[in-house]
C-alpha cells in the first residue's frame, strides 16, 4: 500500500462520525425495506395498484392465518402506487446533497453508461406506440439511474453502513416471513377468502393464476420474481447477520446465519422457479471453484452439489417437463416477437415499456399474452433499439466484469456478497423482467453505483 493511501486511511480513521451520513444510511435502509414490501409489481401494472384492489388481494400473514381474520400486520404487505417510492427517493436525493461529493469515477465510461442509456430511452420515447406505458416506464428508469448515482457519489462515501444493512435485512426477512406464511397455509386461506367474494372473477387473471399454482411469491408480482429477489439479497443478508452477531459465540452466529440461509433457500424452492434453482446451482459451483479449499475437497463437494442439485431439480420439476415445459415455449415466443420488433424498428424500437402492445400485434393465437418480454436485454432492443440494447447490456456486463477484477471483493465479504447478488440478477435478466420491478431494480442500480464508487474511494 502506498504512503498516499496510508495517509488517506489515517485521516479517515481520525475523522469524527458524520451524523448526516448515519441519517442517510438509515433512510436508505428504510427505503430498501419499504421497496421490498410495497413495490414488487412491474411498473407497467402500477395502474392496478389502488386502495380497493390492495384491500381485496392483501396477502394473509401468519397471524391472520391462525386467527381467521385480517390484522394490522397485513397492512405491512399491501402494495402502494410507485409514486410513493418516487417521493421518498426525492427526500433521499436532497439528503444526499449533504453527504455526497461529485468526483471523477474510474472508469469514466462505465460511470456514464446509465446516463447514456436513460438519455436514449428519452429519445426513443418520442417514437412510442403507447405514451401511457412509456411515461410510467421512463419515470421508473429515471429512478433507477438516480439510485445508481446515489450509490456512486453518496453511499460510497458513507463509512458506517450498518443502518443500511439492518434496514435491508429487516425488509428481506419480512418478505421471507410472508413466503413462509403462504407456504404453510396462507395461500389456501387467501384463496378461500377470495372465492367468497361475489365478484372475484373480475380480479386480474395473473393474480388468480398465481393463487391456484401453489407457488409462493411473497410481496413480488409472481413466484419467479420472488426467486430473483432471494438470489439478489440472500447472500448479503446472511453476511450481515454473521457480522452483526460478532459478539456472540461462533456456534450461535452460525445458527443465526444458517437459519436465514436455509429459510431463503427453502423459499426459493417453494417458489417453484426453475431458472432460480439453476442460477443458485451455478453460483454455488462458481463460489466453490474460487474457494481456497484443497482440490480433492473441491471435487468431492462439486460432485455433491451437482448431483444433489440436478437430482433435486429433476425430481421437483419432472412433471413440468412431462407436460411440455409450456413456460419455456412461451418465452421463446416472446423472444421471437422481440427480435421481430427489433428488426422492424432497429433505431428507436417501439418505445420504453411497450413490448405488450408490439407483442399483441404479432403473437400466435395459441400463445399466452405477456406484459413484458421475460428478457431484460431483448426488451431493450425491442423497446429502444440498438443503442438502448447496447448501453444497457454493456453497462451490466461491463460493471460486473470490472468489479470482479477489483481486489476489494476479495477483502470485503459484504461487497463480495453484493456482487454475487448482482451477478445472479444479471443472469436471471436473460429469462425474466427484474428491470421493471422497483423492488429489484432500484437496489440493484444503487449497489452497482456503490461498488463502483467504493473502488474510486479506495484508490483516491
Amino acid at each position: 500500500m502506498t504512503k498516499a493511501k496510508l495517509s488517506r486511511l489515517s485521516r479517515i480513521a481520525t475523522l469524527k462520525p458524520d451524523p448526516w451520513q448515519a441519517v442517510f444510511a438509515a433512510l436508505l435502509g428504510f427505503f430498501l425495506a419499504f421497496s421490498f414490501l410495497k413495490f414488487g409489481n412491474p411498473v407497467v401494472l402500477d395502474y392496478l395498484v389502488n386502495q380497493d384492489l390492495s384491500a381485496t388481494i392483501a396477502t394473509t400473514s401468519m397471524t391472520s392465518l391462525f386467527s381467521g381474520r385480517a390484522t394490522g400486520f397485513d397492512m405491512i404487505y399491501e402494495p402502494l402506487p410507485v409514486a410513493w417510492g418516487y417521493a421518498l427517493l426525492a427526500i433521499i436525493v436532497m439528503l444526499a446533497l449533504k453527504v455526497g461529493r461529485l468526483h471523477k469515477p474510474k472508469p469514466a465510461w462505465l460511470a456514464y453508461l446509465p446516463a447514456v442509456w436513460l438519455f436514449w430511452q428519452l429519445i426513443a420515447s418520442t417514437q412510442t406506440i403507447n405514451p401511457r406505458l412509456t411515461q410510467v416506464t421512463l419515470a421508473h428508469m429515471t429512478a433507477c439511474v438516480v439510485c445508481y448515482y446515489l450509490g456512486l457519489f453518496a453511499l460510497s462515501r458513507v463509512t458506517n453502513l450498518k443502518p443500511l444493512w439492518i434496514g435491508l435485512m429487516v425488509g428481506f426477512l419480512l418478505v421471507l416471513w410472508l413466503g413462509l406464511s403462504q407456504h404453510y397455509g396462507g395461500l389456501e386461506t387467501t384463496r378461500r377468502s377470495i372465492y367468497e367474494q361475489p365478484d372475484w372473477q373480475q380480479l386480474p387473471r395473473e393474480f388468480l393464476k398465481k393463487l391456484t399454482s401453489g407457488r409462493i411469491y411473497g410481496t413480488l408480482v409472481y413466484p419467479n420474481a420472488l426467486a430473483g429477489f432471494i438470489l439478489v439479497f440472500l447472500p448479503v443478508t446472511v453476511i450481515t447477520a454473521w457480522l452483526l452477531s460478532a459478539k456472540l459465540a461462533v456456534v450461535s452466529r452460525g445458527v443465526i446465519a444458517g437459519t436465514i440461509a436455509y429459510t431463503g433457500l427453502a423459499c426459493l424452492v417453494w417458489s417453484g422457479s426453475k431458472s432460480g434453482w439453476l442460477i443458485a446451482l451455478v453460483i454455488g459451483v462458481a463460489i466453490l471453484l474460487k474457494s481456497r479449499l484443497q482440490l480433492t475437497i473441491k471435487m468431492i463437494l462439486l460432485g455433491l452439489i451437482l448431483g444433489l442439485g440436478l437430482t433435486g431439480f429433476y425430481w421437483r420439476h419432472s412433471g413440468y417437463f412431462e407436460r411440455g415445459a409450456t413456460s419455456v415455449s412461451a418465452r421463446f415466443d416472446y423472444w421471437r416477437a422481440a427480435g421481430d420488433t427489433f428488426r422492424r424498428h432497429p433505431v428507436f424500437g417501439t418505445g420504453p415499456g411497450t413490448f405488450a402492445k408490439a407483442y399483441q400485434a404479432v403473437k400466435r393465437p395459441e400463445s399466452e399474452m405477456a406484459r413484458l418480454c421475460h428478457n431484460d436485454y431483448l426488451e431493450q432492443a425491442s423497446d429502444s433499439g440498438f443503442v438502448g440494447f447496447m448501453a444497457y447490456s454493456v453497462f451490466i456486463i461491463g460493471s460486473l466484469a470490472f468489479l470482479y477484477r477489483n481486489s476489494m471483493l476479495r477483502s470485503d465479504l459484504t461487497k463480495l456478497a453484493v456482487w454475487i447478488g448482482l451477478m445472479s440478477w444479471a443472469m436471471q435478466g436473460m429469462v425474466e423482467f427484474g428491470l421493471y420491478i422497483p423492488a429489484l431494480a432500484w437496489p440493484v442500480f444503487l449497489f452497482h453505483g456503490w461498488l463502483l464508487g467504493a473502488t474510486t474511494e479506495q484508490e483516491g
